[in-house]
């Protein structure tokens, strides 16, 4: 029995996998995940606790950004192993009294979910025994408006995250999505991107003699360029 809550609390959706479904208490509502969540591209994300300096920091930051991920038609979820009254006491001391990096008053608008059971958090493996066996890990999954599981990130509790990286790593599946390409380390809007490797002897001689929009260092590395406007154009609302 002890090996099979083992196994549960380390289980997690894959790279591919439909986001597991589960209903939840929020500070903004009941919500049905991910169905209420079609049609967009969702953040969810967990914390290890409430009332915490390093996820007090983190979610003045996501507060402080959930514009600008709201016009990159993106949602953001909260979870913490906490209850409901615990969050929203958080969330009013936090605008009410808490300064972090310039920012001040910051009013926490997304839904935080209820979690006390770990039902959600087992169902995203955000429960690592090796780390904590009663505070989540802050694992970030990316999930599209079709309810696929993008790209995950998993990150310590010692560690805050990194705003940059999640926000560069959403525009940059939906550029991949929206313009067919791959994009290559430490991309951001603007910079060259990458073309699939040529699956053919004809295609590779021809990408080798076209100079016209692509670079090809080798038959299997072809970079072009896609304008920065462009590709926001295509992907924040207007």
């Amino acid at each position: 029995m002890e090996l099979e809550q083992e196994q549960q609390q380390f289980s997690m959706p894959r790279i591919g996998d439909k986001a597991p479904e589960f209903k939840a208490v929020t500070t903004q509502g009941d919500i049905n995940f991910p169905s209420d969540f079609e049609g967009e591209w969702t953040i969810l994300f967990s914390h290890p606790a409430d009332f915490t300096p390093v996820c007090t920091s983190e979610f003045m930051t996501f507060a402080h950004l959930e514009e600008k991920f709201n016009n990159a038609n993106c949602k953001l979820v909260g979870l913490s192993i906490d209850g409901l009254y615990s969050h929203i006491a958080w969330l009013r001391t936090i605008k009410e009294k808490i300064k972090f990096n310039g920012m001040k008053d910051i009013e926490v608008k997304f839904p935080l979910i209820e979690d006390i059971s770990m039902e959600v958090a087992k169902k995203y493996g955000m429960i690592q025994p090796g780390e904590s066996k009663t505070q989540a890990v802050r694992a970030v999954f990316f999930i599209d408006p079709k309810s696929i599981v993008r790209a995950i990130i998993y990150y310590p509790l010692s560690l805050g995250r990194n705003f940059d990286e999640i926000y560069r790593a959403l525009i940059a599946m939906q550029a991949s999505d929206k313009f067919n390409v791959a994009t290559p380390a430490d991309w951001y809007p603007g910079d060259d991107v990458i073309i699939s490797p040529a699956g053919s002897c004809g295609v590779a001689e021809e990408r080798m003699t076209n100079t016209d929009d692509l670079k090809c260092e080798d038959w299997f590395f072809c970079t072009k360029k896609l304008d920065k406007d462009t590709v926001l154009k295509e992907i924040l609302k207007k």
